[in-house]
């Protein structure tokens, strides 16, 4: 393909898209450049669809190389590993953007690879990273017709920002991310600082405004000629037979209430006929005849929904499943909750550590710590599955994620409150968001370990099955609804306003009105679980657990962090030792003491503050005595600070011999009664008596 080069100005900052100069074997390739930030997009295909499969098979793959930030890769080996979290949620990202817009029987092997090559510290990677893959499937001859773009809107002092700088970011209110194509949005992602539901649909339609504009610029480029997608051919016999049977089979098997009744009766309805039909045309693949039996489940589920306006489960629209909900479940455990809502459970455990139980992040945008962990586990016995544990999924990655961002807005800061949070949400059942449970039983669990949150925080699932202009929104969706609707749209936060939304849309003609009536019906929903959740716990526990550290925190000059930490670490090392705490130094100046004993967490705090005490003029100390000279001694009054009682301040008669009065390693009271122009102490017995 000949090289071909666009530019086009997004809120004032210029993105370059060019192809045709590397990566010339991929099926399309493209860069991208925004300021000094550049990233190099490919897309690779099968040349024949897999057999035997009813999904896309598309992986992403966004990997930064850290020399784009001029960095070696931190740890014991000095190369790129397994991707970081952070690049698995953008590989996410750009995998909700583009998979709906793929023709719905795609099934050859399909590969996004994304490599950031420079990165300026400024301009984001991901929306780059989205415009260059979308450009590089509508160069290619994959069956991709139908541009998408995507753009980060923050709020800054009051104002949307569009594509906001990194430092714009970390003063922003709201960080939303949205893709969409010219005319209908495919993804949205947002963590937000209680914001408003009509602040959000601002938000949503200034993106979708200026996404159009991006999408038009991607049609200029030169595309080569399409695969075509092709739909299965079914013999129509055969077919005619599946339904004769299969469409009452699937209208009885949809109005079965509970999920493992539903389930059995369908699984069993479908190994019947599949043998009766197999045996009658043998020529025929199985996997036939399993599309043609999942297509007439799948409109029966959703005509009893749009038509006779009946859930599969009996509930109304707006209706929420049972809730149930236990605090401090766990003995020993920080804090502990366990939320059940109909079908799906998750227990949760928070514990509190210290500040140098915070996790270092060795990221190509710099590196930090973070003091909030969320981490969620799906195992595979929550939904009945033999299947075992073999590391963290992109999935669960990806909804821990979310459930951390609709938390974190609420977590009160280092200074309130210094200990470092690890909540931890196991899923022991799901049917149906199972993420927005892990943010019901984040609230609760951190309420339960006496975490001061801000506010109590819910979340709830929303979906959408929509046919022409008739659609029905539906509150708190199961497993079921999920897969046969439309939208899957998570919203969570307090009374005061939304901390986190995600939703990923399967069709178009999204309209502003249907975004505005899920909005609102979430709103009502999350209110509803908040008052079941305040029935329980509405205020966070005003002791920590017994078993939790106890921790002090107090602030020293910078310029003593020195004196404190002593020679080789001697006097740092002494207060731990001494009092079994764990002392952790910022470069501000603030000194976190903690541990299991809280009169031992005082006693070193005494000890901190001994260390960097400034002596005071008139202040009266216990001292001890260091040395004895002939004209007075020398005595220690604070550590490391010395100063000397002359022999006329030992006592109110005279002294002949200093050694007459005190000997080394006596304990004393002196009165600091001069500090002279060369900074030496004087100090007073005798004046100290006399102050008492």
């Amino acid at each position: 393909m000949n090289y071909f080069k666009k530019e086009i100005d997004v809120a004032g900052k210029k993105f370059i898209i060019e192809s045709g100069k590397v990566a010339k074997q991929a099926s399309g390739s493209c860069m991208v450049r925004i300021g000094e930030t550049v990233i190099l997009a490919t897309v690779t295909a099968g040349k024949e669809p897999k057999a035997g499969i009813d999904f896309m098979p598309l992986t992403v793959d966004y990997r930064e190389r850290m020399y784009a930030a001029g960095k070696i890769p931190g740890g014991f080996f000095k190369r790129e590993a397994k991707p970081r979290d952070s690049e698995i949620l953008i590989s996410r990202l750009i995998d909700r953007s583009i998979r709906p817009l793929f023709p719905e029987y795609w099934r050859n092997d399909t590969q996004i690879a994304v490599l950031v090559l420079a990165y300026d510290g400024q301009n984001d990677t991901e929306m780059a990273a989205i415009l260059g893959v979308s450009t590089a499937l509508w160069i290619s001859n994959l069956p991709f017709t139908n541009p998408v773009s995507s753009v980060r809107i923050g709020k800054v002092n009051g104002q949307f920002v569009i594509n906001p700088t990194k430092e714009e970011q970390k003063i922003s209110d709201l960080d939303l991310s949205v893709s969409g194509t010219e005319d209908a949005l495919t993804m949205v992602e947002a963590g937000a600082n209680e914001l408003s539901e009509s602040e959000m649909l601002d938000a949503l339609n200034l993106a979708r405004q200026t996404i159009k504009t991006i999408c038009a610029v991607q049609k200029e480029f030169p595309t080569k000629e399409k695969i075509q997608a092709e739909a299965p051919v079914y013999n129509e016999a055969m077919k005619a037979d599946i339904e004769a049977e299969a469409i009452d089979k699937a209208d009885e098997g949809v109005r079965i209430k509970e999920k493992e009744e539903r389930e059995y009766f369908w699984s069993a309805f479908k190994k019947d006929i599949k043998t009766r039909i197999s045996e009658k045309y043998p020529e025929e693949e199985s996997s036939k005849i399993d599309a043609i039996l999942e297509d007439i489940y799948y409109k029966k589920a959703r005509e009893l929904v749009l038509n006779e306006k009946i859930r599969t489960d009996g509930r109304t629209f707006e209706e929420i499943r049972s809730i149930s909900i236990e605090t401090d479940v766990l003995p020993r455990v920080h804090g502990s909750s366990l939320f059940t809502r109909g079908q799906t459970q998750a227990l949760v455990a928070v514990t509190l550590g210290a500040p140098s139980d915070m996790q270092i992040m060795d990221e190509m945008t710099g590196d930090y710590k973070e003091r909030f962990l969320l981490h969620y586990n799906f195992p595979g016995f929550a939904t009945g599955e033999a299947k075992g544990e073999r590391g963290t999924s992109r999935r669960e990655i990806g909804h821990g994620n979310l459930a951390r961002r609709a938390l974190k807005p609420m977590i009160p800061s280092e200074d309130e409150f210094g200990y470092t949070i690890r909540v931890v949400s196991d899923i022991l059942e799901s049917n149906g968001s199972s993420s927005m449970a892990s943010v019901c039983g984040g609230s609760l669990a951190l309420f339960d370990a006496g975490v001061p949150l801000k506010s109590s925080v819910a979340g709830v699932a929303m979906g959408l099955i929509k046919e022409g202009d008739n659609y029905v929104v539906l509150t708190d969706i199961m497993g079921m609804e999920d897969h046969l609707g439309d939208m899957d749209f998570k919203v969570a936060g307090t009374r005061n306003g939304i901390t986190a939304l995600q939703m990923d849309i399967k069709v178009s003609g999204l309209t502003t009105e249907i975004l505005a009536k899920a909005l609102e019906q979430a709103k009502r929903g999350r209110f509803f679980i908040l008052d079941k959740m305040d029935e329980v716990i509405d205020l966070p526990k005003t002791a920590l657990s017994d078993y939790a550290p106890r921790m002090m925190v107090l602030s020293i000059p910078p310029k003593k962090i020195g004196e404190l930490i002593g020679p080789g670490g001697k006097n740092i090392k002494k207060i731990q030792e001494v009092n079994e705490v764990k002392i952790d130094i910022d470069d501000t100046g603030k000194v976190f003491i903690s541990g299991a004993n809280a009169e031992f967490v005082v006693r070193a705090k005494e000890m901190v503050e001994s260390i960097v005490a400034e002596p005071e003029v008139g202040k009266i100390y216990k001292a001890k005595i260091v040395k004895i000279m002939a004209f007075g001694a020398f005595a220690e009054i604070l550590p490391g600070k010395e100063g000397l009682i002359h022999i006329s301040q030992l006592a109110e008669k005279r002294v002949n011999k200093v050694e007459d009065v005190v000997k080394e390693g006596d304990e004393v009271t002196v009165k600091l009664v001069e500090i002279d122009d060369q900074g030496r102490l004087n100090l007073s017995m005798k004046a100290a008596k006399k102050s008492n």
